[in-house]
C-alpha cells in the first residue's frame, strides 16, 4: 500500500469567521467550538499541534487542589466540574489516579491545613474517592526514607497520560465540523487596519508560500507566544501580557519500591513537587523559573534537573538514584499572567481573555494562561465573547462512579478480530484512538505491512501511522510518532527504533531512499531538542542524589 499525501489547498483570499491562532489544547478547544457552532473557522499553529507548553505538561487533570491555597475557590470548583466531564467524555484518555499526599515533620504545610483542604476538594468533587488500602499504603510508607515521620493522605484526581492524543482529537472534531485546520503555518502578522483587526499573514511553511487571509475575529491563543504575536502585529500593549514561567520535568526508569499511586509532596523549598507513574515510567515535576527566552527553544537547565532530582532521592534514599537513571528532560513555558514582583507559585492559574480594542485592534482577543483541565471551558468562555452561541454542556453528574467501560475487554476482543491482530495491539488501539480503533482495525486487515508493529518494542501499529497521516493532520514523523501514536515517549526508544520505524513507514508511504532519510534526520533532530538527555556533568550531577 502507497499512500500519497494530499497537497494542501491555498488559502490566499479567503475569508473566516475566526482565525484562532496556536494549536496547543486551548486553541483546538476554541476552533472546535466555533466551527460547531457553525462559524467558518481557521485554526493555525506554527509547529505541530500540541507541540508547544501541551505535551510539556505535567500530564495531571486535577481540580487545583494546590489553588485552595491562595483561595481560588471558584477555580477550584470549575476545574473539578472539568475534570469529571473529561472523564466520562474521554474516558479511554483521561484515568482516576490514587493520590497520596506526603508530609513529614520538616514540610512547610501543616498536617491539619492539608486534612481541610482535602476535605474541602472531595466535597467540590461531590462523590467519595476511592482510596488506596491500608496494606498499600504500608508499602509506600516501608519505600520512604525512614529517617522522618511521615504523615500520608489519600485522595484521587485524574492523569491524561497523553494529552497529545486529546488534541488529535479534538483537532479531527473541529475539522469533522467544518473547520480548516492548518500546521506547520505561521502567523506573521495580524493585519490591523483602521483600528480592527482584519485578517492574518500565514506562511505555509508545507508549501512554503504566503497567504493573506481575511478574519471577523482574531483569537490569539498561542500560549507563551501571546506577546509575540501582538510584537509582530504593531499591536502596543502596555505591558505585556505574559510573564513566562519555566517548568521542568525528569523522566526516571520505573525502581524497585517506586509506588502505583501518584506522590505529591514538597521539593526542599517547600514547592509542590508530583512523582507520578507516568508511560511505564516515573515521571518527576515541576519547576518555576522566570523565563523570557525563545519558548520554542526552552530546556531545563542543569540546576533545575538535580532540584528535581533531589526532590525524589529525598523521598527514596535507599533506591540510590543518580543522574545517570535520567532518561530524559524536557521544560515547556507556562503562559502565566505577567506578575512583576510576584513568585510564580503566588500568580494564579486563571485564564484572562484581553481585549485590544484600546489599543487600536478591536475584533482581536488574546488568551491569557489556560490549563489542561479547563480548556474546554475556557473556549466556551472565548466563543461567547466573540458573540458564537455556545449552549452551556449538560451538568455533570458529580457523585460515585467510574469512568472505565465494563465492556472494554469485549471491545478489544472484537477488534483484534475485525483486524486480525492481538489483543495487545487491540488494546492500545482503544486506548489511543477511542470510537476511531475499530476503523484503524480494518485498515490494518488490509495487508501485512500494516499490522506491523512501529518498532519492535511496542505493539501499536504502522496502520494507526497511516491514520495519523490521512485524517489526524500529520505532517512529519515527529508529528507522528511524538504526539498522534506517541510510541517515542516509551522506555524502550532508541535510535535504533528510529531507524526501524522509518523503514517500516517508508515502505508504506512510498518513500525513496532521499525521503526516508530526511524524515529520519528531521525526526531525530526534533526528538532531540525536545527529550532532553543531560550531559554526564560528573560531580555536579552527583551530588543531587547525596
Amino acid at each position: 500500500m502507497t499512500l500519497a499525501v494530499k497537497p494542501r489547498a491555498s488559502l490566499e483570499g479567503q475569508h473566516f469567521h475566526v482565525v484562532v491562532i496556536g494549536g496547543g489544547i486551548n486553541g483546538v478547544a476554541v476552533a472546535r467550538e466555533c466551527a460547531r457552532a457553525g462559524k467558518r473557522t481557521l485554526l493555525v499553529e506554527q509547529n505541530d499541534f500540541a507541540s508547544g507548553v501541551t505535551s510539556r505538561s505535567t500530564r495531571i487533570i486535577h481540580g487545583g487542589l494546590r489553588y485552595l491555597e491562595h483561595g481560588e475557590i471558584d477555580l477550584v470548583r470549575e476545574s473539578v466540574r472539568e475534570r469529571e466531564r473529561l472523564l466520562r467524555e474521554r474516558s479511554h484518555l483521561v484515568h482516576p489516579v490514587h493520590f497520596l499526599f506526603l508530609l513529614n515533620e520538616k514540610s512547610q504545610r501543616s498536617a491539619m491545613k492539608v486534612r481541610a483542604g482535602l476535605w474541602l476538594y472531595q466535597k467540590f468533587s461531590g462523590k467519595k474517592p476511592n482510596v488506596l488500602t491500608e496494606m498499600e499504603l504500608k508499602r509506600v510508607e516501608r519505600a520512604l526514607d525512614a529517617g522522618h515521620q511521615w504523615s500520608i493522605f489519600n485522595y484521587e484526581d485524574a492523569q491524561c497520560e497523553f494529552p497529545e492524543r486529546l488534541v488529535a482529537e479534538w483537532v479531527t472534531e473541529a475539522a469533522d465540523a467544518g473547520a480548516v485546520v492548518r500546521n506547520h503555518c505561521e502567523v506573521l502578522a495580524v493585519d490591523v487596519a483602521h483600528g480592527r483587526a482584519r485578517g492574518v499573514l500565514l506562511r505555509d511553511r508545507v508549501s512554503n508560500k504566503d497567504e493573506r487571509v481575511e478574519a471577523g475575529w482574531i483569537v490569539n491563543c498561542a500560549g507563551p507566544w501571546v506577546d509575540r504575536v501582538c510584537q509582530r502585529s504593531s499591536v502596543r500593549t502596555k505591558q505585556p501580557l505574559l510573564g513566562g514561567v519555566r517548568g521542568s520535568h525528569i523522566v526516571l526508569p520505573r525502581f524497585s519500591g517506586a509506588p502505583s499511586a501518584a506522590l505529591y509532596s514538597e521539593a526542599e523549598d517547600g514547592r509542590p513537587v508530583f512523582v507520578l507513574p507516568w508511560n511505564e515510567q516515573i515521571l518527576v515535576g515541576t519547576t518555576e523559573v522566570a523565563d523570557t527566552g525563545d519558548p520554542g527553544r526552552t530546556e531545563p537547565s542543569a540546576e533545575e534537573i538535580q532540584y528535581l532530582l533531589r526532590a525524589v532521592t529525598q523521598l527514596f534514599p535507599k533506591v540510590k538514584l543518580s543522574a545517570r537513571d535520567i532518561r530524559y528532560a524536557f521544560a515547556g513555558v507556562r503562559p502565566l499572567p505577567y506578575s512583576p514582583g510576584n513568585q510564580a507559585s503566588a500568580v494564579t492559574r486563571r485564564h484572562f481573555l484581553h481585549d485590544h480594542t484600546d489599543e487600536g485592534a478591536a475584533k482581536m482577543i488574546s488568551v491569557i494562561g489556560g490549563k489542561l483541565t479547563t480548556a474546554a471551558s475556557l473556549a466556551r468562555e472565548v466563543a461567547r465573547k466573540i458573540g458564537v452561541n455556545v449552549a452551556e454542556p449538560a451538568a455533570v453528574a458529580l457523585g460515585p462512579g467510574t469512568s472505565l467501560d465494563p465492556m472494554m475487554d469485549d471491545e478489544v476482543a472484537e477488534i483484534a478480530r475485525v483486524g486480525s491482530i492481538s489483543q495487545e495491539s487491540a488494546r492500545g488501539m482503544v486506548e489511543w484512538h477511542g470510537k476511531r480503533a475499530e476503523d484503524i482495525a480494518r485498515m490494518a486487515l488490509v495487508s501485512a505491512e500494516l499490522r506491523a508493529p512501529i518498532c519492535p518494542h511496542t505493539s501499536h501499529l504502522i496502520a494507526e501511522v497511516v491514520e495519523a497521516y490521512r485524517k489526524e493532520f500529520a505532517v512529519t514523523m515527529g508529528d507522528v510518532l511524538l504526539r498522534r501514536v506517541p510510541v517515542a515517549l516509551g522506555p524502550c526508544w532508541s535510535e535504533s527504533c528510529s531507524r526501524e520505524a522509518a523503514l517500516r513507514i517508508g515502505t508504506v508511504l512510498g518513500w525513496n531512499d532521499q525521503t526516508l532519510g530526511a524524515n529520519l534526520e528531521s525526526f531525530e533532530t526534533e526528538r532531540a531538542a525536545f527529550l532532553k538527555r543531560p550531559a554526564a556533568r560528573g560531580a555536579a550531577f552527583e551530588a543531587a542524589a547525596d
